[in-house]
């Protein structure tokens, strides 16, 4: 049964419930409290807000009195951020644009994980293993073998496997469109810095990332409960071509500890990277206390192939030490850096002069309404493929 109103007797409520409205109006407006700061003269005003300090070169903190100073690191870029609230504790050239190596597998898993369910059952063929970049990071992905699609997940987080990203993007329409796909998501994060070109990180000219970049996709990524159970994973049983099945082990030493590196109390992942052009880079986060930060470390200068892991917890303890005793240099949302109480600290720089100006960011709600509704029609396109097949 359908129940229905005439027009007149429609036009009758709504003009009862704006004139309610309107009596209703001047009683709520009375009956709301003023507060002593709002417009009073001469009475207590909020804060302004900060202005950002992460397009300014070399190392910005604020430090408040008494704080621990920042640790002297090699990296050509980093970021501390607390993953809670967004906020930077400190940075070093936060938007240089360096190549990122297989931390940019953190922007393909935040991109292609929403779409591409674990449960489902892939039959890799020799085309999806095509073009793997010579000397990459392979798990062992053999034509012709069936996959669950949450041990190419595993490859992807543990091994840094580019054979496992190379399938996983067929899957989702192809390494171009893949590529694209990452890009959208980056801009609709507020990641202006990244531009891809390779899904799996691997060197390629005018592929760029940065320390804050990175770092913004490492918060996110540990929002989503199948990202952050991947990256947090220390080692599982992958396939292999015969029916069986080996060990692999995560190759964050920071997390396993492995190669005479001290594994860090309360490390929760992320990835950890290294081409010839990018040297070795890392987005770590940690939790301590019921706060996680979420530290990122580009190319250390000095100390060999570990220095990345020494120098993030260098800088994982500096943060956890300062948390309270300083006042943030910018945020990892997409608006910049948060109205903050009291007055402004004094900031450090190693140069007071801003970077150069950039092209202003695209709109956020479009990027994020037209994210949305490509993830729909592709999950929607991934059902209809595939939902005859095996799930979890």
């Amino acid at each position: 049964m359908t129940i229905g109103f005439s027009s007149r007797a429609t036009r009758s409520t709504c003009v009862l419930c704006v004139a309610g409205l309107l009596t209703l109006a001047p009683a709520a407006a009375a009956a709301r409290p003023v507060r002593p700061d709002a417009g009073a003269p001469g009475g207590p005003r909020a804060a302004a807000p900060q202005p950002s300090l992460l397009d300014r070169p070399g190392t910005q903190v604020r430090l408040h009195p008494g704080a621990p100073a920042v640790p002297d690191v090699s990296a050509l870029a980093w970021v501390v951020a607390d993953a809670g609230s967004g906020d930077v504790l400190a940075a070093h050239d936060a938007h240089r644009k360096l190549p990122p190596a297989s931390t940019l597998k953190t922007l393909f898993a935040l991109t292609v994980l929403p779409v591409l369910p674990g449960g489902l059952s892939h039959r890799v063929s020799t085309e999806e293993l095509s073009d793997i970049g010579p000397g990459s990071s392979l798990v062992g992905v053999v034509e012709g073998r069936t996959y669950q699609v949450s041990d190419l997940w595993n490859g992807v987080f543990l091994n840094s496997g580019n054979d496992a990203v190379r399938v996983l993007a067929s899957l989702v329409g192809g390494w171009s469109a893949t590529a694209a796909r990452m890009q959208a998501e980056a801009r609709a994060l507020g990641a202006r810095d990244t531009h891809v070109l390779s899904p799996d990180g691997y060197d390629a000219p005018g592929q760029v990332s940065s320390a804050y970049d990175l770092a913004v996709f490492g918060r996110a990524g540990l929002r989503n409960p199948d990202f952050a159970r991947y990256c947090a994973r220390i080692d599982a049983m992958f396939p292999d071509g015969d029916g069986d099945s080996y060990g692999i082990m995560n190759t964050n030493r920071l997390l396993t500890g492995a190669d005479g590196v001290e594994a860090y109390p309360g490390l929760i992942g992320i990835k950890n990277g290294y081409t010839r052009s990018a040297g070795n880079t890392l987005v770590a986060a940690a939790r301590r206390s019921g706060l996680t930060l979420v530290v990122t470390v580009m190319n250390p200068q000095e100390g060999g192939g570990l220095a990345v892991y020494e120098e993030t917890r260098s800088l994982l303890d500096w943060g956890f030490g300062a948390t309270g005793r300083v006042d943030p240099v910018g945020s990892l949302e997409p608006g910049g850096i948060r109205p903050r109480p009291g007055p402004e600290s004094a900031p450090t720089t190693a140069s007071a002069q801003p970077a150069p100006g950039e092209p202003g960011r695209p709109d956020t709600g479009v990027l994020l309404g037209t994210a949305g509704l490509g993830a729909g029609a592709l999950a929607l396109a991934l059902w209809l493929r595939f939902g005859r097949l095996e799930r979890d």
